[in-house]
This record gives structure tokens, C-alpha cells and sequence, in this order.
């Protein structure tokens, strides 16, 4: 029986929770990807010899960095063991409103990471007060793109039902 919910698709409840999984899925395999070498690398930076030479400031900028990259990587890989807990138990549409609030809960912290990992390098790289200037500067540049025009898009091109 289709779902008349004003959705502008003929489908049922169970097809547009698959469609929705399968839109999840390839989102979240671009962020994982990211987050996944981005993670990688910086586990990597404590053990190089540059890194025992840090200031503790910057010590510190790393194990938040790390500790952020770290729950992004759990909040973006969280759906994928969630599909697999629930799946066959029929509850596919709250599986996908769940695995879509940690997606975004993961790009938030994958935002977080990068901001605070850029941070880092160009307070190590620069030595002046410039860097907290380029790094507000890039963290607009990614709320604008992240968040803003798709907010102004959903806002201007979303008809009202």
C-alpha cells in the first residue's frame, strides 16, 4: 500500500527506508574516507621526532585533535554496525532516522578534527598570531559549505506541503 505523506514519491514506508539507507550509505563513504586518513595520520604524529619537541600548548591542540578524530570516526562508521545489529528485526525507518543523527553527529566532529588539526599544523608551521585568523577564516569557508547552503537551499527550494 504507498505511503500518501505528502513526500512527493509514491512509496512505501519500507521503500523509502531503503532508498534513504542506500542515500546514507554513499554519504557516509565519502566521510568516512576522510575522517579514516585524516584519523590515520594524525595517530602517526606522536611518534615522529619533531612531535617530542612540541610545546605542551601544542601537545595538548594534538590529544584533542586525536580524542576528536577519534569520536568521528565512531560516530561515522556508527551506522554501518547499527544496520548490521538491526537488520532483519524490520525497523529499517528508525534504523536511518538513528545512523542519520549519527552521520551528523560524526560530521560535526569531522568539522571539529579539521579545524583543530589545521590549527595545529599552522601554529607549528607559522610561529604567529596569524594562524587562529586563516583557521577562523577555513572554519567559515566549511560552515558555509557544510551547513549554510544546504540550509538556505532546503529553506529556498523546499516546497511547503
Amino acid at each position: 500500500m504507498p505511503d500518501v505523506s505528502g513526500a512527493g514519491r509514491d512509496e512505501t514506508v519500507e521503500e523509502r527506508a531503503d532508498r534513504q539507507w542506500q542515500e546514507l550509505i554513499q554519504e557516509i563513504r565519502v566521510a568516512q574516507t576522510g575522517v579514516q586518513i585524516l584519523f590515520g595520520f594524525l595517530l602517526t604524529v606522536a611518534f615522529t621526532p619533531t612531535f617530542h619537541g612540541l610545546a605542551q600548548t601544542d601537545k595538548t591542540i594534538y590529544i584533542v585533535t586525536v580524542v576528536l578524530g577519534s569520536l568521528a570516526t565512531g560516530a561515522l562508521i556508527g551506522p554501518v554496525a547499527f544496520h548490521r545489529i538491526v537488520s532483519g528485526r524490520r525497523i529499517k525507518p528508525e534504523a536511518v532516522a538513528w545512523a542519520a543523527r549519527l552521520t551528523f553527529t560524526g560530521l560535526v566532529l569531522l568539522l571539529a578534527t579539521c579545524t583543530a588539526a589545521l590549527f595545529l599544523v599552522l601554529r607549528v608551521a607559522t610561529h604567529n598570531a596569524l594562524a587562529p585568523w586563516l583557521v577562523g577564516g577555513v572554519l567559515a569557508w566549511y560552515l558555509l559549505c557544510w551547513f549554510a547552503l544546504p540550509l538556505w537551499a532546503r529553506i529556498r527550494y523546499t516546497a511547503e506541503y
